[in-house]
């Protein structure tokens, strides 16, 4: 694929443009867009170090007249959430190299929103054929595009894409007026046992600040990125994210953005990033310098409800993994990802892996919901 051609890669969001990519992200022009399909969020994160062909996410978005797919170039599968590793080794012990790939993505970040940026059903299934050809033009070993929503996930299907879903817990907004209205909708174990974590995180004198937009300072955002640094380096290793990465957040998206600072004795202890926008709250990192019992709890996923009700919003995606979060109201959905593979041997192979698997996550998010903590209904 050449500049001239009609649909083209491009080695950075810059390289799009603004206006370009956000006219292709929001088409209808909502006045608070999803903010992960914004460029403000894929610059942020290609300008500060964060997703660059160092850190092994190479940009290379498909760019055609009509629309565009935010593409990476990736020498690892790490950062992506949706677990491809072991058809890595499959293919590889088979003499093959499934390095580089193709990632349709939002770098670190197991949000669902839209990857097909296009107005029109015509411009996105041009997308996918165009991803395709693009594959085997380059090199790639295989395209994945995660966290997508379902119909471009059906989408996808229909043109010869594999399908896989895995699952999340989001938080419903039900026109709570507050969260004890939320509480007395939850079994009287489950309200008891949320009472009980909350306060005992508000005996321990732990207050917390809700920061916007420009309330959110370049000294927040050096205390939050110790807090980052600090328990992403314990759990993980070597965190994603760049320092600068939060000041070009704070620069171009702090409308959308939520901080929520823990403080004790005047001083913060802990902190968790969101970013809000199309209705729902989502939950992004988070990180603390002290324990305190139930804190993780409080911080991330019963003052984000808190701010979804003040604001409300409809939604609180809390981030991927975590069985804990259905006791705390968090329900069991599917998220969706669509697989492409050259390897004609492989690609048979992980279909049939793949249909087994959407039955077992259908069946497991369905006896998860059986055990969900709200009241049952006479």
């Amino acid at each position: 694929m050449t500049r001239d051609a009609p649909a083209r890669l491009v080695t950075s969001a810059a390289e799009v443009g603004r206006a370009r990519w956000n006219a292709f992200a929001n088409p209808e022009g909502v006045p608070d867009p999803h903010p992960f399909t914004t460029y403000e969020f894929f610059a942020a994160l290609e300008e500060s170090g964060s997703a660059t062909r160092k850190t092994g996410w190479q940009p290379a978005h498909l760019v055609t007249s009509d629309g565009m797919l935010p593409l990476y170039l990736k020498s690892h599968s790490y950062g992506e959430y949706v677990f491809d590793h072991a058809w890595a080794e499959a293919l590889e012990r088979a003499g093959g190299d499934y390095y580089p790939k193709l990632q349709c993505a939002v770098p670190f970040t197991p949000v669902t929103g839209r990857r097909l940026l296009a107005a029109s059903d015509a411009a996105r299934e041009m997308l996918l054929k165009t991803a395709a050809s693009a594959v085997k033009q380059i090199g790639a070993s295989s395209l994945h595009i995660t966290f997508l929503p379902e119909s471009e996930w059906r989408a996808a299907g229909e043109a010869g894409y594999l399908l896989r879903t895995s699952q999340q817990f989001h938080w419903e907004n039900r026109g709570y007026k507050n969260f004890e209205e939320f509480l007395g909708e939850l079994s009287s174990a489950k309200r008891k046992n949320l009472r009980k974590e909350r306060a005992s995180v508000a005996a321990a004198g732990v207050e917390f600040d809700w920061l916007t937009g420009k309330d959110i300072t370049e000294a927040h955002w050096d205390q939050f990125f110790d807090f980052y640094m600090d328990t992403g380096g314990r759990k993980w290793g070597t965190p994603y994210l760049t320092r600068d990465f939060f000041s070009r957040l704070g620069e171009s998206l702090s409308h959308q953005t939520l901080l929520v600072m823990a403080k004790l004795g005047g001083r913060y202890i802990a902190g968790a990033l969101n970013l809000f926008g199309e209705g729902t709250l989502f939950g992004r990192n988070w990180g603390a310098v002290e324990y305190v019992p139930f804190l993780h709890f409080e911080t991330c996923y019963y003052q984000a409800i808190d701010f979804a009700i003040s604001r409300g919003l409809k939604k609180v995606e809390a981030g991927a993994q975590g069985e804990h979060k259905l006791l705390r109201g968090y329900l069991p959905v599917p998220t969706y990802s669509a697989h492409l593979i050259v390897h004609k041997g492989l690609a048979r192979a992980v279909d049939d892996f793949l249909e087994a698997e959407r039955a077992a996550v259908a069946e497991n998010i369905a006896e998860l919901a059986q055990h969900a903590p709200f009241r049952k209904e006479n």
